[in-house]
């Protein structure tokens, strides 16, 4: 049976997943496919890859910029923490450089002065952009809208408010909605049977988003991950994402250790930090003996 397995001892987060599978395609495919995810159209949206090394391991980083600009690692996937809870005739600056996990300006101001406004989104949004605007095929856009239905669900306990009025901020929309979608569609291409992940290393301390200082994981990370064998092996840091999280509850078919298989290739998806770990997420695919 044609299988991948997923080494999560550093943790899951979108772009790490993204990479390790792009690894798995031939060479000759890989820039390919980021040409076609390119040509989606995912509002603002641009992918590259590019050769990373941690701990003497050779993986690929994406990078993933919505209208030219890179989130930083503070801010990165914790729009989804962020509910519309403020009154939309308040102005709120966020000035890059500020370490904020998620933030829910309207006006978003520049390192040149230079602002804009953003919009919120809710799932009703997301569902629009991906049924009516990406040219993929019927069993990605389900996995997509699936997934996102695990964060919202997810965001809806923590938060004790209904699934329909979970917002997501614009830009952060659009990057995980890049994450998630190349991951789904990564995974169509592969097709693996079944998906088998390890238990996850989850990371530890603290992270700041835009309602104050939460522990690692996220809350909303932690209900996402209710079943699924998780621990944290005393990294200082938030390894699993609250997306990265909902793409293993979608995706994973069984957790545990790696089963008799019989290996054809290995992607290393690399993360941004540097720990005394190799910081990435490893899949292996391959037949089961």
């Amino acid at each position: 049976m044609k299988t991948a397995y997923i080494d999560c001892g550093n943790g899951a987060a979108g772009d790490m997943l993204i990479a390790a599978l792009i690894e798995l395609l031939p060479e000759d495919e890989r820039a390919a496919f980021v040409s076609e995810f390119n040509a989606l159209g995912i509002p603002g949206v641009e992918m590259s890859i590019a050769p990373s090394v941690k701990c003497g391991i050779t993986g690929t980083h994406v990078t993933i910029k919505v209208n030219g600009e890179e989130e930083d690692e503070h801010m990165h996937e914790h729009h989804h923490h962020d509910h519309d809870y403020h009154h939309h005739d308040h102005e709120h600056e966020h000035h890059h450089g500020h370490h904020h996990a998620q933030d829910h300006e309207h006006e978003h101001v520049h390192a040149d002065g230079t602002c804009h406004t953003h919009s919120h989104h809710g799932t009703a949004d997301i569902a629009h952009i991906v049924n009516d605007h990406l040219d993929i095929p019927d069993k990605v856009k389900a996995d997509i809208l699936a997934v996102y239905g695990i964060i919202a669900e997810a965001e809806s306990k923590v938060h004790g408010m209904p699934v329909e009025e979970v917002h997501f901020h614009e830009v952060g929309t659009m990057d995980a909605l890049a994450d998630v979608t190349a991951v789904c569609m990564l995974m169509n291409r592969i097709a693996p049977e079944q998906v088998v992940a390890s238990p996850v290393n989850t990371g530890s301390g603290t992270v700041r988003c835009a309602h104050g200082i939460l522990p690692v994981p996220a809350p909303a990370t932690a209900n996402i991950l209710i079943g699924i064998p998780a621990y944290s092996n005393g990294i200082r840091s938030e390894l699993c994402t609250p997306t990265g999280a909902a793409l293993l509850r979608h995706f994973a078919t069984g957790y545990g250790s790696m089963p008799m298989m019989t290996t054809e290739a290995i992607g290393y998806g690399m993360g941004k930090k540097d720990f005394d770990t190799a910081n990435c997420v490893r899949i292996m695919i391959g037949q089961t003996i």
